[in-house]
């Protein structure tokens, strides 16, 4: 029989033919298309997603007519920064190649993001650029944020998780403050025109003291809306100070550059906003006690005055008019000493109310409402713990059904049998197989001693 490499002649002198085996072809094939599209970028719609322990991922790229198999082997697959799924949008760096055991094409991905970033980030950069070059991030246009804001308009969904941020630590830290929703959408077509004419209308109502424009972390296509070139312009043209804060520490907007300041999150801006009451209050206290110093030194200092007087007149003697005058001299007294007393009183009065305010404000009074949200949470972690209990029964059952589809007792069930020798190897040929031998054959509900009486002699494959 020739060997797989072998040249064969066909009578007659025609020209040799050379003879491949599969893994030839497909090696051949691998090196054509290696050669041929070293490297390629394409795009499409990810499905069958799989990462298995080995940390390799691999999946199917698919538009509405085609699709191809991926693979993305460590420590590439573990670069991603986000997570793919089925469905998503990708864009994908590959090498064209061939999976030579089983000879199906497949792509070698070398990078994946998400369809769309990229140029999306390109734009983002120009209009920066742009931007800068016009002067509206230069740090001296910036302004200071007022110390004592007592109006803020909070430019957001009211809907977020950013705008309860915001009222959770306003309310804690300083509750004198007034805060207005002024509520727009943050995401979509429709975000960038209704920023734009909310900060306008915020600008011009001169109600505000200071604007604060935010909302919670995303994508670069969830963060869009604040990379708009029109609500760059409307913070820029602004006339009390914008704050910004989009998205988390990591992320950057056109609109935190423009800014009269950048916030990290959306806490960390109602931070910067507002004072801590606490300080404050222990600096009203030392006031009030300085007050007190205060009018208690000017009354002894008039009492004095008054006394001094009262000796120069004794001393000059004027008997109808020192009695008249030590009269007024008495009333008014009285009447200082009520005026006195009075606006100590008025001004204890509204220390207590604004110490009122303060302890109403107080965290012990909102514990109730964290312990009722931390046992909501945890029923919902049980919850969630047991349905992923479930889809793991449900996938093992599955892979055993599986397993049990591919297992030669399967193969047995439907009517063949596997010989084992006397030392219990499976016989894969009657070479080697003497008469008399003992064997024992594997059947699908047991086992049969055999005894080989007439050994038969293995055909050769005829050759073509």
């Amino acid at each position: 029989m020739r060997s797989p490499d072998d040249y064969s002649q066909d009578h007659g002198g025609s020209p040799p033919r050379q003879i491949l085996t599969p893994s030839s072809l497909n090696r051949l094939v691998r090196d054509l298309l290696e050669d041929a599209l070293p490297l390629i970028w394409i795009e499409g719609e990810l499905s069958n997603v799989a990462r298995p322990a080995s940390g390799h991922l691999y999946f199917t790229l698919k538009d509405a007519s085609a699709q191809v198999r991926c693979a993305m082997f460590r420590p590439k697959s573990g670069w991603l920064k986000f997570r793919p799924t089925d469905g998503m949008h990708v864009l994908v760096r590959a090498r064209v190649g061939l999976y030579e055991p089983r000879g199906e094409f497949q792509l070698v991905a070398e990078h994946m993001e998400p369809a769309g970033e990229g140029a999306l980030q390109r734009e983002f950069e120009q209009l920066k650029a742009r931007l800068d070059a016009e002067g509206l991030f230069d740090p001296a246009r910036k302004r200071a944020l007022p110390r004592y804001a007592r109006r803020i308009g909070v430019i957001t969904s009211a809907t977020g998780a950013a705008i309860r941020d915001v009222l959770s630590v306003m309310s804690r830290r300083w509750p004198l403050a007034e805060v207005d929703v002024l509520p727009v959408p943050v995401q979509g077509r429709e975000a960038p025109p209704a920023i734009t004419t909310m900060l306008r209308k915020a600008s011009a109502s001169g109600r505000y003291d200071v604007l604060l424009l935010t909302r919670g972390g995303g994508s670069l296509e969830d963060l869009w809306a604040f990379n708009d070139e029109q609500v760059a312009r409307a913070i820029h043209a602004s006339a009390v100070p914008v704050v910004s804060a989009v998205g988390h520490e990591i992320d950057f907007s056109i609109a935190d550059f423009v800014a009269d300041l950048r916030a990290p999150t959306p806490s960390a801006a109602a931070e910067l906003l507002v004072p801590d009451a606490a300080p404050m209050r222990r600096h009203l206290e030392q006031l009030r006690q300085r007050l007190a110093v205060l009018e208690q030194r000017k009354l002894q200092a008039r009492i004095q005055r008054v006394d001094h007087l009262y000796a120069r007149l004794q001393a000059q003697r004027p008997q109808a008019r020192l009695a008249r005058d030590r009269e007024r001299l008495i009333n008014l007294e009285r009447r200082l000493l009520g005026v006195q007393r009075e606006q100590a009183r008025m001004r204890r009065v509204a220390l207590e109310r604004a110490y009122a305010r303060l302890i109403a404000q107080h965290p012990r009074l909102r514990l109730p409402l964290l312990r009722r949200r931390l046992a909501e949470l945890s029923q919902r972690l049980r919850h969630s713990v047991e349905r992923r209990l479930e889809r793991e029964r449900l996938t093992l059952r599955q892979a055993g059904r599986a397993l049990h589809a591919v297992s030669p007792l399967a193969t047995l069930e439907r009517g063949y049998a596997i010989l084992f020798d006397e030392q219990g190897k499976v016989v894969r040929s009657v070479q080697g197989v003497s008469e008399g031998a003992q064997l024992r054959g594997r059947l699908a509900d047991g086992e049969l001693p055999l005894v080989v009486g007439l050994k038969l002699k293995a055909e050769k494959p005829r050759e073509q």
